[in-house]
Parts: C-alpha cells; structure tokens; sequence
C-alpha cells in the first residue's frame, strides 16, 4: 500500500523528503515555509485533508499572519493520519563565528553574497573590539553549545532526536550552520521513518544535499574535532569560489546601509560572543 507523504518546514524538509522517497510513500515539492503565501493555504488544507503521513517542522500558530503553525495544520489531518516532528537542524560546531538573525518585522535579514552573518565583522561593522585568536577550546564550547540548544529544541517539541548525530561531527555534518549533510540527514530520514512506523528503506536519492554553499572549514576546527578533511580558506557559492575578503567586504557595506540589521545582529550574537572570548 502506498501512502500520501507531506513534509513541510525550511529547506532541510524538501532533503528530506528525498531521501524519504520509497515504494511504500508518495509525495510532492513543497514550497519551504517561509515562502508560503495565502494563495498556498487552502491548498495545503486540501493536501493535509488527503495525507497519511505529515513530517514537519515545529512551526507557531499564524506564522507570517498566515494559519500555518504546525498545530494548526495537523487540525486538517484525516483520523489515523501518522505525524513527526522534525527540528530545524542548526549546529555551529564547523562554522564558530557564523549565526543566523532573523528579527521579526525585518525584511531581508540575510546578508548577501554568504547569507550569514560572521560574529567578528558584525565586531568590526559596530566598532567593537576584535575577538581573541580561535582556539581548539573555544571551538569545542561552541559546538557543546550548538548541541545542548538542539537537544534542548527536541525535548521542549518531542521532534524526532538528532543533537546526537552531532556530538562527534565530521567535516560533512555540516555544510554550513542550518545545511546539513548527507552524513546527518540520512541517518535522519531513517529515525523519521521509524517515528512514522514505516519499515526501513535506503535513501531515496543518494546525491549530496543542500550542497550551493559551503563555508570554510578553519584550521581550528579541523584541530578541535579531529576531521579527516583540510581546512579550507574560502566559500562556495553555487560551484563558485569566494574569498572570505570579498564576503565580508560585502557585509561591511551592506551592514553600512541597514544600521537596523547591524544593531539585531549585534544583540543576537552576544551569547556567541562570549563562548568565543
């Protein structure tokens, strides 16, 4: 029996809904969340009202003003419908000075070129005094905590566990701070699987996912996880190599012409700060 699979959330839910494709599931492409629009809703309802098996990302009621919290949409599930719930992987034990800062009310909140912000150019753009030299032991405190904020995700959600798959990363856990790679995801997709209570299946694609941006890998990195991999000075970006220099060039204009995005970025990115100083 074939059953109708939905897998809803950031752009880690359309990997997953890859690497979930069997001959026991049929699914479809979902715009990720943050693009839906009100056009998508009762769509969506409708797929929902037809779907067997809902994988999602915890999501809260009325996000972006529309009725697409991950409560709200479970309400349009048939009776014997079988949910799980996945987190949003995020860890930035490989990348120690990158953070996301999405500030509600604040269009574009991603920088260009590398839509990442990078702790000490967020220092630099504001004034501030520059961060000390990486070292092996403020890497590792980054990574501790980037697992203790999933671990603490799961539980607050019940999701599906993956902090774990994290505690001892390879140099592909990881693209960036919210790419997972394959190493993560398909181990993911297996436990998602299980949560559904289907039986398992190899991965429905075995290409690399979430591959348009790789961020360096630092020396201090590799040294403080023990990574079979070189460290690397630069950023991929679409296939396309880009300095470190340009990215933050980049970032230091764009930082220049939304104060309001310098000031967000700054106050989320005191806790890592910290764990860096």
């Amino acid at each position: 029996m074939t059953l109708t699979l939905v897998v809803l959330g950031n752009c880690q839910a359309e990997s997953l809904r890859l690497l979930l494709d069997a001959d026991d599931v049929v699914s479809q492409r979902l715009p990720p969340v943050f693009e839906l629009t009100a056009a998508d809703v009762a769509p969506l309802q409708e797929l929902l009202a037809r779907t067997d098996l809902f994988v999602a990302q915890p999501v809260g009621d009325d996000y972006r003003g529309l009725p697409v919290g991950t409560r709200q949409l479970v309400a349009h599930l048939p009776p014997g419908a079988r949910t799980a719930l996945v987190p949003p992987v995020r860890y930035a034990g490989l990348h120690p000075y990158h953070l996301l800062v999405h500030p509600p009310g604040l269009e574009k909140p991603d920088p260009p070129v590398a839509p990442y912000h990078d702790v000490r150019t967020i220092l630099a753009a504001a004034g501030l005094p520059p961060l000390p030299p990486l070292t092996v032991s403020a890497v590792r405190a980054v990574a501790e905590a980037s697992v203790a904020e999933l671990a603490r995700r799961e539980a607050v959600h019940d999701t599906v566990r993956v902090s774990d798959l994290l505690a001892a990363p390879v140099a592909d856990s990881m693209r960036t701070i919210n790419h997972p790679g394959n190493t993560v995801l398909e181990p993911l997709a297996a436990r998602v699987r299980s949560a559904l209570g289907l039986p398992p299946r190899p991965p429905g694609v075995r290409r690399p996912l979430l591959t348009s941006i790789h961020a360096p890998l630092l020396p201090e990195v590799v040294a403080a996880h023990a990574l079979s991999a070189s460290p690397t000075s630069v950023w991929t970006v679409d296939g396309e190599p880009v300095t470190t220099d340009a990215v933050t060039a980049a970032h230091r204009q764009w930082y220049a012409a939304r104060p309001e995005m310098l000031a967000a970025a700054l106050e989320r990115a005191a806790p890592l700060v910290d764990l860096l100083r």
